[in-house]
């Protein structure tokens, strides 16, 4: 029998000791438990559909800017990095980097935002717990189950933000949210990755698009300082090349501090188990410098790219596509597929899972699908 687990530190999660899975199935054999996990991700529909699904800018306004699926791709190749220099488990990181987007909305956070006020009457609209229902309940691969069945650390990463109420419904899974303790070291590590990927390849796309310049970009010490250090190592090096040298090089300071002050502070607390992990202050993390500098890139996207005036005119556009589509539903269900269509219950009740059955429709949609229904739906020139 195959030991995936023998390279590991003790704190990391062993697929031999895995909470397990909703539905009981055979092991796998030849892959770990969190192989299986990520294969069955990779393999999902909701997967696939991340390739038409916005980052920052529509997939149609670019070939070459990211979209949720390459971002995820991203942010896995960062995480193992990091999984294996800190002999984490490379495939439960994986996993969840692969899976932590697939119940985002079309049109990046305002696709979100704008559901999330719909369904305030309705429970409100997470992208994290829609990220976990398409596992657990949307996807339907396989006969036995409802969803991927994938095991309790794959749903526990994916789980980046919870609220209490929501938490409570969750059981075992929702209890680190009520009790505030801590998921696995490689469910804290994809957080970081994550952001680690969309704060530098949003400096590309940023400046690919031309909403932002190289002069705005040296307002950002942690950008200029690299920046400087490949003009002295390469002087006269062509723009795009000299971009590029400088995100590498972004990237690498800030995995190698995670892996510096995430191994001091292993050091320091000496887990012996993955129990001990969740007992413990969050372990995997950048440095308080690091931190700093982090954030003050992320202050200068936030005010200079994420609410720049034609980034807004997307969001505008994209706010009234799926509030139109929402309210269109809500008032005519005729107008859903048959299979979103609720027509048993009490009223009350009633309305209340057809918008449920209303978000995981929408939220299913790529950015070209949901402007395509809205044509069908509301343009004269579709009859």
């Amino acid at each position: 029998m195959i030991d995936f687990d023998a390279h590991l530190a003790p704190y990391a999660a062993h697929s031999s000791a895995s909470r397990g899975r909703r539905h009981a199935e055979e092991a796998p054999g030849s892959r770990s438990e969190y192989q299986r996990d990520r294969d069955r991700i990779i393999h999902s529909t909701a997967f696939r559909r991340l390739e038409y699904k916005t980052q920052v800018f529509l997939n149609h306004e670019g070939d070459l800017f990211r979209t949720r699926l390459t971002h995820s791709i991203e942010v896995a190749q960062i995480g193992r990095t990091l999984a294996r220099s800190l002999r984490l488990n490379e495939d439960l990181v994986e996993a969840t980097a692969l899976a932590h987007d697939v119940g985002h909305t079309p049109f990046g956070h305002v696709g979100q935002d704008v559901l999330n006020e719909l369904m305030k009457d309705f429970g409100g609209f997470e992208h994290n717990l829609q990220s976990l229902r398409v596992v657990d309940h949307l996807e339907e691969h396989y006969g036995a189950f409802d969803g991927l069945n994938l095991t309790f650390e794959t749903r526990e990463g994916i789980l980046k933000h919870c609220s209490l109420h929501n938490a409570r419904e969750l059981g075992e899974l929702g209890q680190r949210f009520i009790a505030r303790t801590q998921p696995s070291l490689e469910a804290q590590l994809t957080n970081l990755a994550d952001e680690i990927a969309y704060n530098n390849h949003d400096i590309d796309d940023g400046l690919r698009s031309g909403l932002l310049t190289m002069a705005q970009m040296d307002e950002v010490p942690l950008f200029a300082r690299h920046r400087y250090d490949v003009e002295r190592t390469y002087p006269g090096l062509p723009g795009r090349r000299a971009l590029y040298e400088t995100i590498r090089r972004m990237i690498t300071a800030m995995t190698a501090d995670v892996v510096a002050t995430s191994q001091a502070l292993l050091l320091e607390v000496a887990p012996q188990h993955i129990d001990a992990v969740r007992q413990a202050p969050p372990l995997i993390r950048f440095s308080g410098e690091m931190r700093a500098e982090t954030t003050a890139l992320k202050k200068f996207l936030y005010a200079n790219l994420y609410r720049h005036f034609q980034v807004n005119r997307m969001r505008v556009k994209a706010s009234r596509v799926v509030r139109e589509l929402f309210d269109a539903f809500m008032a005519e269900p005729v107008l859903l597929p048959f299979d979103y269509q609720v027509s048993e219950g009490e009223s009350a009740v009633r309305e209340h899972h057809q918008a449920r059955k209303i978000a995981d429709y929408i939220a299913g949609m790529t950015d070209r699908y949901a402007i395509r229904e809205h044509r069908r739906i509301f343009s004269l020139d579709e009859l």
